[in-house]
């Protein structure tokens, strides 16, 4: 069994619910735990601007799933959410992305491990924040050591 860390984002349809949805899913997955949920956030929208906020989470599992089976196992809860990739950063249903697995680094044509992203966003980082704030990320900064650099403006935390 391994750690490994999801965030997860929607902004279309009920993101709240989505999210959940995506979570029970997450924990139905074979071989694999769904250990700690983050917090749900608002966040506003990156990359493209012109599009609803979004509600972003992350979640910690424990799975002997390998990173593309879980990979795999991830594009197949977007797409039974009805997720349609019509556009780079564009308004989705659900977005589950596979940030971190412990002890793997990995970059093919399907996968990068980490996620070579996730330390520019506070999307990401927020949520992942309130569930391994101490986790290492590239250049051996901490999750709260660089979301302390982040912008958080405009993000908030969901009741």
């Amino acid at each position: 069994m391994t750690l490994a860390y999801i965030a997860l984002g929607s902004n279309l349809g009920d993101p709240q619910q989505q999210l959940l949805d995506a979570m029970t899913a997450l924990a139905s997955l074979p071989d694999t735990r769904l250990l700690q949920c983050s917090s749900l956030y608002s966040t506003p929208p990156w990359g493209l601007l012109e599009q609803p906020s979004f509600v972003n989470a992350a979640v910690k599992v424990d799975t002997a799933l390998s990173p593309h089976a879980l990979l795999d196992a991830l594009l197949e809860i977007e797409q039974h959410a009805g997720r349609v990739r019509a556009e780079r950063n564009g308004p989705r249903t659900l977005d589950l992305d596979l940030l971190h697995v412990d002890g793997v680094q990995l970059d093919d044509a399907r996968l990068t491990l980490p996620h070579p992203r996730m330390a520019e966003r506070a999307f990401v980082l927020l949520p992942l924040h309130d569930i391994e704030p101490a986790l290492l990320l590239s250049g051996g900064v901490t999750v709260a050591e660089q979301l302390a650099r982040l912008d958080l403006a405009g993000c908030e935390r969901l009741p």
